[in-house]
């Protein structure tokens, strides 16, 4: 079963409030966007939005220059169904962010809430990076979520990676300032708790 199947199954098979991954706001990465781009004329894409209520929020806070990406369109339909006519108002692209086009230096925020940390491989990390370096404008921000050191070894059956802030930000390079790092527990539907380390970057 290749990556885009999988995500297709996951979102076919099981109810979206109940996966790992679900919270029912995304509190952390709101207040980052918040905070690093208070004009909500910034342009922001969520890299694996799923079926996350971030685009609610961001809606609701009066931002209007959003774009959802997710490998799986049964996952942003289920965004599309919630948002109802606010849907239109929002830019959904379904496809892998390795392989999808971005216009270049179109973004000033590009969020990612543990997609990076599904690339085991290293030449999938270096695709990412390029694909962040082409559409994010200068001084525009980066704002990743993966899991920390402390966090699972697999999620959706699937191997991941587990970083600390250095060996996050050495992934991207010294183009990325880093303004700073912070990690927190996520509970997940179930009551487990896992560990997040969200890295927060200006492109130099």
């Amino acid at each position: 079963m290749n990556t885009h199947q999988h995500w297709e199954t996951v979102y076919h098979t099981k109810d979206s409030a109940q996966v790992s991954w679900y919270a029912p706001h995304l509190e952390t990465s709101l207040q980052l966007i918040k905070r690093l781009a208070p004009s909500t004329q910034a342009r922001i894409l969520d890299v694996g939005s799923g079926a996350s209520t971030l685009p609610d929020d961001l809606l609701a806070a009066g931002y209007r220059q959003l774009s959802m990406l997710d490998i799986s369109k049964q996952a942003l339909e289920i965004t599309q169904t919630r948002l109802g006519e606010q849907a239109k108002q929002v830019q959904w692209l379904v496809g892998d962010i390795l392989e999808i086009e971005f216009a270049p230096q179109s973004l000033d925020v590009w969020h990612d809430r543990a997609v990076f940390h599904f690339l085991t491989e290293k030449a999938q990390r270096e695709r990412y990076v390029q694909q962040v370096l082409h559409a994010v404008k200068p001084n525009g921000h980066v704002i990743m979520a993966t899991f920390g050191t402390e966090g699972p070894k697999q999620c959706s059956g699937l191997e991941v990676m587990r970083y600390d802030s250095h060996s996050l930000h050495h992934e991207f390079g010294a183009t990325f300032r880093l303004l700073d790092s912070l990690t927190v527990k996520h509970q997940t539907p179930t009551g487990m708790t896992q560990q997040f380390l969200y890295c927060y970057c200006r492109v130099e």
